[in-house]
């Protein structure tokens, strides 16, 4: 007899289908696992077999194979233990087939028969649900898996409970999902004092999902500005968050099954590693780019990244999603994000400040900046000096508007874009591109003939053209107008080459 259970591995946030076939034969004793385990799952022999142990079950004096289907597919991480333990329980007739095979179960087996809480509850829900099975998993992630809501999740503390609940002795409560995490305390923009132009353009950035970068001097406020545009984004939506979710899920990020509807924000140093920042390592696990899906990826001193590291964020850029490749498989995972970078305007910080001008202006400049390509810098949508506040208006009380009245502003022009881009792919704003851009951003007469000039004044590239055009119908859309008139695309150019960064 050869007993079935089933599985999920993961291939980035794609959960796919694993049978785990158990098959008793005579034989000298033994216990062995195929199907391209890794070392993980090899070692899941002795964790099943130890808990059975704990629950008075020998096993019989014969060889025992679980193979794991298909066997040309990679196997990695723990969760495997429980529906191995199950197919060898259903061998042993403790457990009725059919219930079974009608489950996919994950779960890391304690010693003493615990179920350990494992990553990947949440991508694994959705692959049940696809399969039209249950899903079984240890309690502590149940909340999280219930949030898919498309199929039944049963959640055990004990394999003990499990034998119950299949048995008919004690059966298990559906599981419930967990209350939203939500995040308190958020800094308000009304603490900013000054930097009028540079919070502008923070608010045309969340309103549109357009990336951003900042230049000034050290102190200048850069990493303050990008602190507070978590507080004026908008939430997530329901899709969105699961989206989200799932990445978070497999990078073990979700606390106590809590699903949150703020968008994420991550801020790795400088001296990250390319895999950190773009994914990869053991397991091809999501980077920061991934992991800042659906919401910003901030990027102080900038220009101190690796060139290596930075060159790789032009593709993810452009396409939203990021590829890992690597000798044996290719694992894709989702990344539009909102990138906000930081950057002195030279090495020591102060070319622009006449009281400590730099004393290799301008060839510090230059070659501070020159580390950012040409291509990267082009995928830039606003790019603001941040200049230093002088100390009397830091003693002025602070007339800007909060965070609060610029989320409300923010979440109508996300409205609006939700309104037009109903029955599309689109998103926002950020995503406008071929005939949509023709349609939902082509601006007045005036407006046209202002872009042509700045196009050849300054050399505009067809990509910078297109996303004048983008972070103009944001800042229309802003203005709750229906036409992109001429003064949204003056003000659109003003970020694009009024700055110090190159053009």
């Amino acid at each position: 007899m050869v007993a079935r259970a089933y599985t999920v591995a993961f291939r980035g946030v794609e959960a796919r289908e694993v049978e785990v076939q158990c098959a008793m034969s005579a034989g000298a004793p033994g216990f062995s696992i195929v199907g391209l385990p890794d070392k993980a799952v090899s070692e899941a022999r002795e964790r099943v077999r130890a808990a059975l142990t704990s629950m008075s079950i020998a096993l019989p004096s014969k060889r025992i194979t679980i193979n794991l289907s298909p066997a040309d597919l990679p196997k990695e991480g723990s969760h495997f233990d429980l529906p191995i333990a199950l197919a060898l329980l259903a061998t042993l007739g403790i457990l009725p087939p059919d219930a079974i095979e009608a489950t996919v179960a994950l779960g890391e087996l304690s010693l003493d028969g615990t179920l350990v809480p494992v990553l990947g509850a949440l991508p694994a829900a959705m692959a049940a649900a696809e399969q039209d099975r249950g899903l079984l998993c240890p309690a502590g992630s149940g909340s999280e898996a219930a949030w898919v809501g498309a199929t039944r999740v049963t959640a055990a503390a004990t394999l003990g409970d499990v034998v119950r609940h299949f048995t008919g002795q004690v059966l298990l409560e559906p599981a419930r999902a967990g209350q939203i995490a939500s995040s308190a305390g958020q800094p308000d923009m009304a603490d900013v004092k000054g930097q009028e132009r540079a919070k502008r353009a923070l608010e045309i950035a969340a309103a549109g999902r357009h990336h951003l970068l900042m230049v000034g001097t050290p102190g200048s406020g850069k990493s303050m500005l990008a602190a507070r545009l978590p507080g004026i984004l908008p939430p997530l939506s329901a899709m969105e968050a699961l989206e989200t979710s799932m990445i978070h899920s497999l990078a073990g990020l979700l606390d106590t099954g809590g699903i949150s509807m703020d968008r994420p924000f991550r801020e790795p140093h400088h001296t990250a590693s390319m895999p950190a920042i773009i994914g990869g390592g053991r397991g091809a696990k999501p980077g920061e780019v991934s992991l800042a899906h659906n919401g910003v990826l901030f990027m102080d001193e900038f220009p101190e990244f690796p060139r290596t590291v930075l060159e790789t964020l032009r593709q993810p850029i452009e396409t939203g999603e990021v590829m890992i490749a690597r000798a044996n498989n290719h694992v894709k995972y989702p990344c539009r994000f909102m990138l906000v970078a930081a950057a002195n305007p030279c090495k020591c910080g102060y070319m622009t400040e006449p009281a400590r001008a730099c004393g290799r202006a301008p060839l510090c400049g230059d070659d501070y900046m020159g580390r950012i390509s040409g291509p990267l810098m082009d995928r830039f949508d606003l790019r603001v000096d941040v200049p230093p506040v002088s100390f009397s208006d830091l003693d002025l009380p602070c007339k800007s508007d909060s965070s609060a009245v610029v989320a409300a502003r923010v979440n109508d022009a996300r409205l609006v874009q939700l309104t037009r881009f109903k029955d599309t792919p689109l998103r926002c704003n950020a995503d406008l591109n071929g005939a949509a851009l023709d349609a939902w951003a082509a601006p007045d007469a005036e407006g046209r003939e202002l872009l042509s000039r700045v196009a050849d004044r300054f050399g505009l590239s067809a990509r910078g053209y297109h996303r004048v055009l983008r972070v103009a119908r944001t800042i229309a859309d802003l203005a709750q107008s229906q036409d992109l008139r001429k003064n949204h695309i003056a003000e659109a150019v003003s970020y694009r080459v009024g700055s110090l960064a190159p053009v």
